[in-house]
């Protein structure tokens, strides 16, 4: 396939580094407000006791960062976008695992404190990262052709494949 080239700001939808940084502070302002002060959606709290809450968070969490950790590890091993597809170490078991690492920082912050508010906010989140993902994809699709087709049919989007099949 001939070899195109895109800058890293062509593989990416326009105005995420914006939304990377915006939707964060949303959240944990909306999940802050609610369940500090407001209080108004977080009544499922008195049937969860904190103990179980804090260590179904902690597992999201350390979960969250070891797959931002691994994808970091296998995407940016220079400083440039890869000229070749990569589909190797946990990008074998899922198509986005650093999106994914991001939204269980948000699960496990929603398992905390069980803001339903929150998670009307979470569902917008994950919309918004769905759109990017599938922006990123279809530049793939352009950069990598039936390579990455390929992939696609054997790699999960969102829930990794623990099995190396």
């Amino acid at each position: 396939m001939a070899s195109i080239h895109l800058s890293d700001k062509e593989r990416e939808m326009k105005n995420s580094h914006f939304l990377h940084a915006l939707l964060p502070i949303v959240f944990v302002i909306t999940w802050f407000l609610d369940t500090q002060f407001f209080k108004i959606s977080i009544f499922l709290n008195d049937f969860v006791p904190f103990l179980i809450r804090i260590i179904i968070f902690s597992m999201f969490l350390i979960l969250a960062f070891i797959l931002i950790y691994l994808s970091h590890k296998t995407l940016f091993k220079n400083h440039e976008a890869p000229k070749t597809l990569i589909n190797e170490g946990i990008l074998a078991h899922i198509r986005n695992p650093m999106y994914l690492g991001f939204l269980l920082i948000y699960i496990s912050l929603i398992c905390l404190s069980i803001s339903l508010i929150s998670i009307a906010i979470f569902v917008i989140v994950f919309l918004i990262y769905n759109k990017m993902v599938n922006f990123e994809e279809k530049i793939l699709e352009t950069l990598f052709g039936e390579e990455y087709l390929i992939h696609k049919k054997k790699v999960p989007k969102w829930i990794p494949r623990i099995s190396n099949q």
